[in-house]
């Protein structure tokens, strides 16, 4: 019961997100006539609040109680979006309210995500976290092939300030599922912050199974970007790049589906670094995409499938290596690891592409994915007892 209220809380606001995901950038540019640089900032601004606010906030979320956090951050986000609309209504809509909320809900939805992955081994136990991450992965997944396609029909009909009104409404339902889920006591102590952070963030850098694990994440958040930020200018028309990166959501959502399986097949360490060392190498074929798009898309494929099984895999692995006491403030330090190696491969795929060609950058992208099962091989990883299992 409590692991299906988790479930349905996501899953629920993960679609209302998809809608947002389109109907935002639309409102700038129809309500508010923004250009380039504007939608560049819009979209930047929930991943620059993670740089910012990570680590504070999961040593700030292991001192207390996880569900009122995640209502608290349903009913924020429900506020902030159904502010504009009412203020595209009322005529006072800002490009600069645009910027605030977007850089809130981020700051929402981060918290949300970190307490609901501490929570999680609380509600399935530890031995259960497979097979339910493999159904939040895949649901998420799921919402990002069929979220975005209705987001597309549903801001063409409705128009996008509607079509914000019901991503506020799926976070006021997210919050009702929210209501019976447990709420365990926090560990007691009341450590400054500082020290805090310090302790969970050397408690990834020294583990011998979460370093790996940080390391390969990084180097496949570096890749991604520097393969995927510059395929605009490579893969057109636009319905073409649409249904490319479709692709992609169809192979996380097939390596989600089937981590389970494969981990009781193959052991789950064995299953993920035998995987990623079979399926990096497809990598190499990306770059192919302006001459031949079917075989960039291929390779596509498959490394999503290993990000699908990895997403599921890896993060069961944190959470069952990390004391709960640690929970947030690991998965947290993750979080800033992971989302600043984003920003580093956009940052890359921009100087690289501008210096040497587009090519370049994808050869780039598909050099870091192909090495980056390498961490996770040369690591205690491959044969820790609370993995193998």
């Amino acid at each position: 019961m409590s692991f299906r209220n988790l479930y349905l809380s996501a899953a629920v606001s993960q679609f209302g997100s998809q809608i947002s995901y389109v109907a935002l950038p639309l409102l700038a540019v129809t309500a508010l006539d923004a250009g380039a640089a504007e939608l560049g900032l819009l979209s930047s601004l929930a991943t620059i609040t993670v740089l910012v606010t990570g680590l504070p906030a999961g040593a700030w979320i292991d001192r207390v109680r996880k569900r009122p956090v995640m209502v608290t951050a349903d009913l924020a986000r429900a506020v902030l979006l159904g502010s504009l609309p009412l203020m595209w209504w009322l005529g006072g809509l800002t490009i600069w309210q645009l910027y605030l909320v977007a850089m809130l809900t981020g700051v929402g939805t981060l918290f949300f995500d970190v307490a609901s992955h501490s929570v999680l081994p609380h509600i399935v136990g530890r031995d259960g976290l497979t097979k339910a991450n493999s159904l939040l992965v895949g649901t998420s997944a799921g919402m990002d092939i069929a979220g975005r396609s209705f987001a597309g029909v549903l801001v063409g009909l409705a128009g996008p300030p509607l079509a914000i009104v019901i991503d506020a409404v799926s976070y006021l339902v997210s919050a009702l599922f929210l209501r019976r889920l447990p709420s365990p006591a926090p560990a007691p102590g009341r450590e400054r912050l500082g020290p805090q952070v310090a302790e969970g963030v050397r408690f990834v850098v020294h583990h011998p199974v979460l370093r790996p694990i940080a390391l390969q994440g990084a180097m496949v958040n570096v890749g991604f970007p520097l393969m995927s930020v510059l395929l605009p200018m490579v893969i057109r028309p636009a319905w073409l790049l649409g249904l490319f990166l479709a692709v992609g959501g169809a192979g996380v959502l097939a390596g989600s589906s089937l981590a389970h399986v494969m981990g009781r097949w193959l052991g789950n360490a064995r299953a993920v670094w035998l995987v990623s060392l079979t399926t990096t190498p497809a990598a190499f074929l990306v770059p192919f995409a302006e001459q031949a798009i079917w075989v960039a898309a291929a390779g596509w494929f498959v490394l999503t499938f290993r990000t699908g099984m990895n997403n599921v895999m890896l993060v069961s692995f944190r959470q069952r290596v990390t004391p709960d006491e640690l929970q947030g403030r690991m998965n947290a330090t993750m979080r800033l690891i992971l989302m600043g190696a984003v920003g580093i491969g956009g940052l890359l795929a921009g100087v690289i592409g501008e210096a040497f060609g587009v090519t370049a950058a994808l050869w780039a992208g598909a050099a870091v994915m192909a090495l980056s099962w390498l961490p996770l091989a040369r690591s205690e990883f491959r044969q820790s007892p609370v993995l193998t299992s």
